[in-house]
């Protein structure tokens, strides 16, 4: 089961032209939705303000070449590859469960439809392999995530069924990769579970604009302007960690806290918020 490629049986019914036009449109459709974000929401105008604001603040240090590239790679490797801005552990590994279960779907998706469409090219068994391991593991860091871990369901009691517009992204990727899953186990072809799949991959990749779906593209960003201004000691015009600077104690917007000891304030952090 784990060998097969469903989109070579689909082939008997809908031409590879038809399914390959398909995943062009979504890929069109996922660069046109952040775009329109990008612009609506003045994102790349706010990121490139904030850096030039933040050069230009009192007492910003000047960063240099190579140390733009050295907090360039930090950001991919600890923010980008591996998460390192979930403090939770079980949302850390929930979340590198979908990311890297998505870009094996996504990717194995792509490659059979272009390269072994049809059952007259034999699909590699381990790329057919990395279809089927990438849709388990979106669904396993998924459904983990909204039944377990979310903050309105873990800490404030809320039910796991109650959705908001800002689920969208998370809902129509766990229908794409649950419905993809039992439409290949049952063969693959037409019929229903592959109309409700196509219908979850529109919804999915046409919803950028009115889902999270972008936010992959800005995290990063965020991450690394972030780790410069932590470099540049502008911290965002935020208090750090530290006490011991005068202008850092300044900051502090509780005049309790200007002088207080480091580890007062963060009582909260000994316990999970679970009081509801």
């Amino acid at each position: 089961m784990f060998t097969g490629n469903p989109f070579a049986a689909l082939s008997a019914s809908i031409s590879p032209g038809v399914m390959q036009g398909y995943v062009i449109v979504m890929c069109l459709l996922v660069v046109a939705g952040t775009l329109f974000e990008v612009v609506h929401k003045g994102s790349a105008r706010y990121f490139f303000e904030n850096w030039r604001n933040g050069q230009k603040k009192k007492g910003a240090k000047p960063v240099g070449g190579g140390e733009l590239v050295s907090i360039a790679v930090q950001t991919a490797a600890v923010d980008v590859l591996t998460s390192g801005e979930f403090c939770n552990p079980q949302r850390r590994v929930a979340h590198l469960l979908t990311m890297y279960g998505f870009i094996l779907y996504v990717g194995a998706t792509v490659c059979m439809v272009f390269e072994f469409p049809t059952p007259a090219t034999p699909t590699p068994g381990l790329l057919a392999f990395a279809w089927w391991i990438g849709a388990l593991m979106v669904c396993a860091g998924g459904y983990w995530f909204w039944f377990f871990i979310r903050v309105d369901v873990a800490a404030e009691g809320n039910s796991p069924f109650r959705v908001m517009r800002a689920d969208l992204f998370i809902l129509s990727l766990l229908a794409s990769a649950t419905l993809g899953l039992l439409w290949a186990i049952a063969g693959g072809g037409t019929g229903v579970l592959f109309g409700l799949y196509i219908l979850a991959n529109t919804v999915l990749f046409a919803g950028v604009p009115w889902s999270k779906f972008a936010h992959m593209f800005f995290k990063p960003a965020a991450a690394f302007e972030k780790r410069v201004t932590k470099a540049n000691g502008t911290a965002e015009n935020l208090p750090t960690q530290t006490r011991d600077d005068p202008e850092q104690r300044q900051r502090h917007s509780m005049e309790l806290l200007r002088d207080a000891p480091m580890d007062m304030g963060l009582g909260i952090k000994r316990e999970a918020p679970r009081h509801y």
